[in-house]
């Protein structure tokens, strides 16, 4: 019957079938109460927006549940061979917009910290996409540069003020050539 209808229609895109098959048994296997809608920005970049009386679920403990969706969909589209898309953004209702206004504001406290007191601050670990955000906020202050640190999927972020690691690095060689001088 589904070829039916696309032949009377027209078919989908095909990456974009393959992803909503892949939502729809997600969906369906999770007894997830959701809907979602499939919008292809630009020529490499597809944004998957769920919305429905589960999406509290989505966001729920940091958008740990959004964050899978993310990565599953990108795994599908790498394993399909699929190299001219090259972000999947996944979205419930507004979330990603929320969630970044609050790491900006957070990255600012820390750079405002790490400026005061004139060293590094740190960053709770982060997904990539927080992390990007994080990192293209601080980038906008010269004073300041950001750095991912750590393993894994969630690293944290140190904030520094620039010239700090020079300052450190300068005292290191002098302390270190002073000792080698001495034969220590």
């Amino acid at each position: 019957m589904a070829s039916f209808f696309s032949k009377l229609f027209g078919q989908k895109n095909k990456l974009e079938g393959q992803i909503s098959d892949a939502l729809e048994g997600v969906i369906q296997k999770g007894g997830f109460d959701l809907k979602y809608s499939i919008e292809k920005k630009e020529e490499d970049k597809l944004i998957i927006n769920f919305s429905g009386p589960d999406a509290a679920l989505l966001t729920d403990r940091d958008g740990l549940v959004l964050d899978s969706f993310e990565i599953y969909l990108k795994r599908i589209i790498q394993n399909k061979g699929q190299e001219q898309i090259k972000e999947i953004i996944v979205d419930c209702d507004g979330y990603l917009e929320a969630t970044a206004e609050e790491l900006k504001n957070l990255a600012e406290k820390l750079k405002n910290m790490a400026l005061q007191k004139g060293q590094a601050t740190y960053m709770r670990p982060l997904p990539p996409r927080d992390r990007k955000t994080v990192h293209r906020h601080i980038a906008e202050d010269a004073r300041v540069k950001s750095q991912s640190i750590g393993e894994g999927f969630c690293k944290k972020i140190k904030i520094t003020p620039v010239g700090i690691e020079r300052k450190n690095n300068r005292n290191f060689n002098r302390r270190h050539n002073r000792e080698s001088d001495q034969g220590v």
